[in-house]
């Protein structure tokens, strides 16, 4: 039987199983308080099966937490929690809390999948937790009442439509402000770590165990830097360089973008008899851009979707990563523009989870934006001159990407945050685990992360590509240091480099298109 992979959701990777109806929390009558943050440690979740058609033990609930630590008497927001009892009484350590990446991915169903994936040995020295960050899905879901075109970043720079972009995207921060303005600046990985923290009070552990992927490790990064003395066992994996959000995050697509598309041009020459793109890295690189010319003189349809230049570009900039897989799609892209019949099966699209019936359909760019913009205002340049001229520039430094990944963004239009962006520096022991081509969150990334935690170690798969590694089947070596890790507290002596166990299939494989390249 193939091996379910798990993927993190730095792209709208919207697990398809079903997401639970969550019951509200029972608070238990509290006792005086010395504080109002006291209160809220004395909420007692009322636990209850999930959804009928999941596992009886798998289990939700909601608690309570401040929209303002500041001011904890003020108003409140519902975060949904969710949990897998799978401990062995005698073998249990305590909680695993988990987070699958973002910022605005949902997790309330991720205990499902770890329960399925993780090892025997692991899975029963924990209780499985997962939770939607403040603001996602089915915690005090935010909106902004956007459209699908304002939904759509980021977009290409181009002298024509530049005017247009700069409209559209202090638009959409302004209905932002408009919709959950309330809510909007106290969305903030700093508040999220705190919320998470409370869970811990809540459910009664000295310390927090802790899996994230993707945008996961940042805010487990920051949770090491805000409760250094309540940290457990933390694995990171496939790192963002927290010395870095957000703006610098998204540049750094199109950096990594040119050596993956280096090395894919050089791997396949060397098959120029499969492939017949050219039989060297140069006349690899004109068939592509050649391909990206004809789209752009006349875009022409590839499973049901017109493609121009600049969208071949966006899919591009992730698909490289997987060298064969990249081979293959411009091939076959080629046939398309051509006319042709294509071999590759169209995309399937991915079944809607439960919760968007109920939750805004544009909750997830919404909170994306209330995290990208709210982390670090100060990062995102407030004059749309600063962008332009960025945009230029990194087009000619990086022409995959460049141009979209410096062009003008909403956060131009943000709000001044509320706190400074958290500094990560500090020597509380973590996992870091990291595959060297990773198209999201590339391997400078975690080297800045394993910079930033100087008592950390770290776990390169060496030709690894795709995004996540732990649980993913690409390296026998890496999920071997991460179980053991988790299962006795005890980091590698030192950072290790593994080898991927196969020739990775990535998930940019396993679908032609992907839907979203453009998320952590």
């Amino acid at each position: 039987m193939q091996r379910r992979r798990l993927v993190p959701v730095l792209a709208v990777s919207v697990m398809a199983t079903l997401v639970p109806a969550v019951t509200t929390t029972a608070t238990a009558a509290p006792a005086p308080a010395t504080s109002p943050l006291a209160r809220y440690a004395e909420q007692n979740p009322t636990w209850k099966r999930c959804d009928p058609r999941l596992p009886a033990a798998f289990q939700c609930a909601k608690v309570k937490v401040p929209l303002n630590y500041a001011k904890p008497g003020g108003k409140k927001l519902d975060i949904a929690i969710s949990r897998y009892r799978t401990s062995t009484p005698g073998k249990r350590h305590g909680v695993l809390l988990s987070n699958p990446g973002g910022p605005g991915g949902p997790g309330i169903t991720f205990p499902l999948m770890l329960h399925a994936e993780l090892p025997r040995s692991v899975r029963e020295r924990y209780d499985l937790i997962g939770f939607d960050p403040r603001g996602v899905a089915m915690s005090s879901p935010v909106t902004c009442g956007l459209s699908p075109a304002e939904s759509r970043w980021p977009r290409v720079y181009k002298a024509r439509t530049y005017a247009r972009d700069v409209t559209t995207a202090k638009a959409v921060a302004t209905k932002c402000r408009a919709r959950s303005g309330e809510k909007l600046p106290h969305i903030t990985t700093r508040n999220t770590a705190r919320d998470m923290d409370l869970i811990r009070t809540v459910l009664g552990e000295k310390k927090l165990n802790y899996l994230g992927y993707s945008y996961g490790t940042y805010l487990g990064a920051v949770y090491t830097q805000m409760f250094p003395k309540r940290t457990g066992r933390f694995v990171l994996d496939s790192a963002v360089d927290p010395g870095r959000v957000w703006r610098g995050m998204i540049q750094g697509w199109a950096e990594g973008a040119e050596p993956a598309f280096r090395r894919w041009t050089k791997w396949a020459a060397e098959r120029n008899p499969v492939y017949g793109l050219g039989d060297t890295p140069q006349k690899v690189s004109k068939s592509f851009w050649d391909l990206i010319a004809r789209a752009d003189r006349q875009p022409f349809e590839y499973q049901g979707e017109m493609l121009d230049g600049d969208r071949i570009r966006t899919y591009m900039r992730f698909s490289t990563f997987g060298v064969e897989y990249a081979s293959t799609l411009v091939v076959e892209l080629k046939k398309a523009a051509a006319g042709q019949r294509t071999a590759l099966a169209p995309t399937a699209r991915r079944a809607l989870p439960a919760f968007a019936e109920e939750t805004p359909a544009d909750n997830y760019n919404a909170s994306f934006w209330a995290v990208a913009c709210g982390d670090h205002s100060a990062a995102w340049p407030k004059n749309p001159a600063q962008y332009r001229k960025d945009a230029v520039r990194d087009k000619k430094r990086y022409p995959l990407y460049g141009d979209f990944a410096s062009n003008i963004m909403p956060c131009a239009f943000w709000n001044k945050s509320r706190e400074p962006v958290t500094k990560v520096d500090n020597r509380v022991p973590s996992l870091i685990v990291q595959n060297e081509w990773d198209s999201q969150t590339p391997l400078v990334a975690a080297k800045g992360l394993r910079r930033a935690l100087k008592g950390s170690k770290m776990v390169t798969v060496k030709g690894g590509g795709g995004h996540g590694v732990y649980l993913s089947g690409g390296s026998a070596c890496a999920d071997a240091a991460v179980a053991s890790y988790l299962r006795t507290g005890k980091l590698p002596a030192s950072d290790t480099t593994c080898a991927p166990s196969t020739p990775r299939t990535s998930r940019t494989q396993q679908s032609p298109l992907p839907q979203h390249p453009n998320r952590f």
